[in-house]
């Protein structure tokens, strides 16, 4: 289970919301992305920093693309309607997509927004058996 795998990377390794995401799905998920390809995700952690897109949201999103795309996002029929699904399903769970809006709903000193990424990560692995994405 991809959530089994966040306390690791979150905790232990102390990566990001969006870096734990990614690590961890691309542990579950064998997406052969290397160390210096998840540094990409690196900068969506803190909603960009800013309070923005959850970072475990828009790692996810980013998981989902190595996940379904053929070539291009744009050719590859039904991406753009799976992440719009992804993103409502994100939103249902989660309360809300800004970090700036699930930080204090989820935020606890010492352990900071596990239980955010702990969702997602339940999220994550829900939408790929739902959608035979796997």
């Amino acid at each position: 289970m991809l959530k089994d795998r966040v306390g690791a990377y979150y905790l232990e390794k102390n990566y990001n919301c969006a870096e734990t995401l990614i690590h961890a799905i691309n542990d579950e998920y064998h997406l052969a992305l290397g160390e210096e390809e998840m540094k990409l995700a690196g900068g969506f952690g803190g909603g960009m920093g800013c309070g923005l897109t959850c970072g475990a949201l828009s790692a996810a999103i980013a998981a989902l693309g190595k996940l379904f795309i053929g070539t291009k996002a744009h050719e590859t029929a039904g991406f753009k309607e799976l992440c719009a699904d992804y993103v409502d399903a994100f939103r249902k769970r989660e309360g809300a997509v800004d970090c700036s809006a699930l930080k204090p709903k989820y935020f606890v000193p010492g352990v900071r927004c596990l239980q955010t990424v702990e969702l997602a990560a339940d999220l994550f692995d829900e939408f790929v058996k739902e959608h035979q994405l796997v």
